[in-house]
């Protein structure tokens, strides 16, 4: 099997066994505090729990390798409590699989309607072409050499007249891929395909400082503010956002966390498999005594690297990790299999139950249809275990299979492009990553035709529902993790000002919409509490009382989202932006927002929306 060079620097230092307070939860009694055994896996570190390592490699600044290939003789074992002594030494590793050939049903047509990013960075074949394992023993180029990224496809959401269809509706999206998604591609001098660019994922990046709720009981608080639109005279943005409730230290449960790693041969570069053993690391930093891990590999075959795991054996988790390379097929499906699998067996009570996958998401063995798929992962988000789906590498990301996934396993997605980026998602939004304050949350606004003649939802194109789905407790929705929150940008026409449709001719003129004095619309909030079947009900009035006039006196929180929301559509071509608001009004609009900026991460995006000014499309840049 391939071994991985990776660019990562030996870096970390050894750590000590140390002791560590232990966090109570749910009014446990305190209890004197377990060891943690934490370090650096070496050879000699790992050789007590059963991974034998290789040493010299240079990888993942951890010094040390191991050799570990999943076999389809590798069942999962029953539940045993083992101390690292207790551990016997894994067997020797079976001889070679012989070629894996074409499985029946494993190549099918997606249902979803997806866009395939060809011809960037396209390769001749060359010496540099390598037989992988679980490929039928053909010729293959390395992954990336040609570029099949595909991006779920939803047309950019359009103009509604307020009298024909006064309600809007959709589900609330938390993830973020898209932003770091486009900030890759930015970086490389290149811009993205249309369809990578999800406005909303841009918007919800950012942290804003919303009112926070008093109660998790109440998870959410509304935000609203109206503001002038920085680039349609005569329209004007009404800004909703619902700020998630944060959960104190005292009051996050337990985490049961199952590990589901794609070791496929395409995951070899260092921007795959290396970066998510960082982050998984990253991750790990962050466990408490009281929490459990696994570990399941998948390649061409699927395997249990290692059983659940308490939180105080660091040390065990991290050279589980570096025991992975990469090499074969990738059998995602059988993978997300097992793992539901090792959950639903050391499902507990009362924690935070969840698989957390990383991969490229290019499955070509076995089950590999989107749709088969979200079946699969619909029906296991029944048993209470969350998905989320972390993306990785370029030129062969799936993008529409991790939405997939994430969308439909009660789960978020995210894209880790740097080790800064898995720092944010593992260390510094650990919380809203991995613990759910509320489920299926959904948002619907209705508009008063009175007030309102036109408007439009800027973003949240994949997420759009029916009218009558808002109140249907069995249509699935996002998931809003533990002081996350989530910002919605309507641009509105007042009655009166520049309409972007013509009247009819022929239609009767409309009744006259009940006078509710000063009110826009209303705004409705519906969620459920992590394991409830029934949703609750939030309502807030949107009104005059919650407008501006000039858009300087606007939050700064709705200055900024409005600079990342038109930096969106500029990105993606909307029609409704006009030409005339460039990159360096855009730019001139984010820094003059105001507020904090503890993480550099507003710095960083002025000057990715400056790169987006002179980067070239992917065709041009292949022309080069």
């Amino acid at each position: 099997m391939a071994r991985i060079k990776s660019l990562a620097s030996k870096a970390i230092t050894t750590l000590s066994a140390v002791s560590l307070t232990a966090s109570t939860w749910a009014g446990a009694p305190v209890l004197a505090a377990p060891r943690v055994l934490d370090g650096t896996p070496t050879a000699q570190a790992c050789a007590p729990f059963g991974y034998t390592l290789t040493g010299g490699d240079d990888d993942d600044s951890y010094q040390g390798r191991a050799h570990y290939a999943p076999s389809p003789a590798m069942r999962v074992q029953p539940r045993v409590s083992a101390s690292p002594a207790m551990m016997a030494p894994p067997p020797p590793p079976p001889p070679p699989p012989p070629p894996i050939t074409a499985m029946a049903g494993a190549t099918s047509s997606n249902s979803v309607s997806e866009v395939v990013v060809s011809g960037a960075r396209i390769q001749s074949p060359s010496p540099q072409m390598t037989i992988v394992g679980g490929y039928n023993g053909k010729l293959q180029p390395p992954a990336g050499a040609i570029d099949t990224e595909r991006y779920p496809h939803a047309p950019i959401n359009g103009v509604h007249e307020t009298q024909a269809d006064p309600v809007s509706t959709f589900s609330i999206d938390v993830d973020t891929t898209s932003y770091s998604n486009v900030r890759r591609f930015l970086n490389d001098g290149m811009l993205p395909p249309h369809d990578s660019v999800r406005v909303e994922e841009l918007v919800n990046y950012f942290r804003y400082d919303y009112p926070l709720p008093a109660s998790k009981t109440e998870p959410f608080k509304p935000f609203v503010a109206v503001a002038p639109s920085p680039w349609s005279k005569g329209k004007e943005i009404v800004d909703i956002a619902i700020q998630g409730y944060d959960l104190n230290r005292d009051q996050r449960p337990p985490l049961n966390l199952v590990f589901l790693v794609d070791t496929s041969g395409s995951m070899m570069t260092p921007d795959r498999l290396p970066l998510a053993r960082q982050a998984l690391n990253v991750l790990i930093d962050q466990l408490r005594p009281q929490d459990h891990v696994a570990l399941v590999a998948y390649a061409g075959s699927v395997g249990e690297v290692m059983a659940p795991t308490s939180g105080d054996q660091k040390l065990k988790m991290r050279c589980a990790l570096a025991s992975l390379e990469a090499g074969g097929s990738t059998a995602g499906g059988a993978g997300l299999a097992l793992a539901y699998k090792v959950a639903r067996e050391s499902y507990r009570v009362g924690a935070a139950n969840r698989v957390i996958l990383m991969t490229d998401g290019d499955f070509n063995v076995g089950v590999a249809d989107p749709s088969k798929l979200q079946d699969f992962v619909a029906e296991q988000r029944k048993t209470g275990v969350y998905l989320s789906a972390y993306g990785y590498g370029r030129g062969n990301y799936n993008d529409a299979m991790m939405q997939t996934l994430a969308q439909n396993g009660n789960g978020t997605a995210g894209y880790v492009d740097s080790l800064d980026e898995a720092k944010r998602l593992f260390r510094e939004d650990f919380s809203s990553s991995v613990f759910p304050i509320a489920d299926d949350v959904k948002i619907q606004v209705e508009f008063n035709p009175a007030r309102v003649s036109e408007y439009r939802l800027i973003g949240y194109e994949t997420r759009m529902l029916n009218r009558e789905d808002f109140n249907n407790d069995k249509v699935d929705a996002g998931e809003v993790g533990s002081g996350a929150s989530v910002t919605a940008l309507y641009e509105i026409t007042p009655v009166g000002g520049p309409s972007s449709v013509d009247p009819l001719r022929y239609q009767p003129a409309a009744a006259g919409a009940k006078d509710q004095g000063d009110e826009l619309a209303y705004l409705k909030v519906r969620y459920k509490l992590p394991g409830e079947q029934i949703s609750h009900l939030i309502t807030r009035p949107i009104t005059a009382a919650d407008a501006v006039t000039d858009l300087d006196r606007a939050p700064e929180s709705t200055r900024w989202a409005l600079a990342v929301a038109a930096y969106g559509q500029k990105l993606r071509g909307d029609p409704w932006l006009g030409d005339g608001f460039g990159w360096d009004r855009i730019a001139d609009l984010a820094e003059h927002s105001g507020g904090g900026d503890a993480y550099g991460l507003k710095a960083q995006f002025v000057t990715l929306v400056k790169k987006a000014g002179a980067a070239k499309s992917i065709n041009e840049a292949d022309a080069d």
